[in-house]
């Protein structure tokens, strides 16, 4: 198979890198060249534009920032949809609107393509060792089409229905982790001014109820005063608003994530919209006058996850691994 990946940023270049390094015929494109320089050095072809990478591969994957510069990607004259043809693949791995991957996914289709959203989950350190997990929306028969591409990719995969369901499960997943990460910032800041020592109520909360992934994750880059997460404030925003309108179309009631939205709005207009998302907690940090930090905690993030061989495939139900 041949394959075309389309926004090699943060996540899309790792999730790029880990289908070259596995053998996979790629080819790639992004508005800014030096971005896939390290992917065409390695082997990857690339395409001037989305249009003839569509044209010469037989999946294409898109990674963008938004659903309008996904949009764009799709739509646009030179855009992927004029470059699809019968039985080819399109997979959206951007964090985007169930509606709007859906009525891309209708236009995909009108091209007698196949569509389906396969949004990942796990963070940017995962993505690099393909150890992300990977949520897959469609067809089942195109689910266990693209099956090698995303084992490749990512260690846990979960085939969720119908396209746009995917989407929909990463923004409510994106939403908690969000959330989890504020009342992380207040735990912590409560356990410091309380005379805890942090390298200490770091391992209370991950052996107890209290644990998460978010505290064994983000918890670390804001100990070792890092906040490095790869993952911004305006991608916060973006997908809690993601969250937020899906919510309003099924008239659900929300209270927590409306303050969620108001916390980040503040640490966006404070912090920059490009500033880390687990620099939230300076807030706090601010306020009380006190830093989170924890002497000697480790300088790089270490992901507890052990490093077991092969991967885990679910079909709503069934399972093999």
């Amino acid at each position: 198979m041949k394959i075309g990946f389309i926004g090699l940023g943060n996540v899309g270049a790792k999730l790029a890198g880990s289908l070259l390094r596995n053998g996979f015929d790629l080819t790639v494109r992004d508005l800014d060249p030096a971005a896939a320089k390290p992917l065409t050095d390695a082997g990857a072809a690339w395409a001037e534009s989305p249009r003839e990478l569509a044209e010469c591969v037989d999946i294409v994957i898109t990674c963008l920032p938004s659903p309008a510069i996904s949009a764009r990607v799709m739509e646009g004259r030179d855009g992927v949809l004029a470059g699809l043809s019968e039985g080819k693949v399109w997979l959206e791995m951007s964090t985007t609107d169930e509606a709007e991957v859906r009525r891309l996914g209708a236009m995909v289709e009108s091209r007698g393509a196949i569509p389906m959203d396969c949004p990942v989950s796990g963070g940017c350190h995962r993505a690099a060792t393909g150890n992300i997990a990977i949520l897959a929306g469609g067809d089942r028969r195109a689910f266990e089409k693209v099956l090698p591409l995303l084992t490749t990719m990512g260690r846990r995969v979960l085939h969720t229905g119908p396209i746009g369901s995917a989407s929909v499960l990463k923004v409510i997943t994106n939403y908690l982790a969000s959330v989890n990460l504020v009342s992380l910032g207040e735990a912590l800041m409560v356990a410091k001014k309380s005379g805890m020592d942090l390298s200490t109520a770091y391992e209370a909360i991950r052996i107890s109820s209290g644990n998460s992934f978010v505290h064994e994750t983000e918890s670390q880059v804001i100990l070792n005063g890092s906040y490095n997460i790869n993952f911004t404030m305006d991608l916060v925003l973006k997908d809690m608003s993601l969250f937020q309108s899906v919510a309003e179309r099924a008239e659900v009631p929300l209270e927590i994530s409306p303050r969620v939205l108001e916390i980040f709005e503040d640490g966006k207009s404070r912090y920059g919209a490009r500033a880390w998302s687990s620099m939230i907690v300076k807030r706090l940090e601010d306020a009380c006058k006190t830093d989170l930090r924890a002497p000697g905690f480790p300088v790089e993030m270490v992901d507890d996850e052990p490093e077991e061989e092969g991967y885990e495939v679910r079909v709503r139900g069934t399972s093999h691994i």
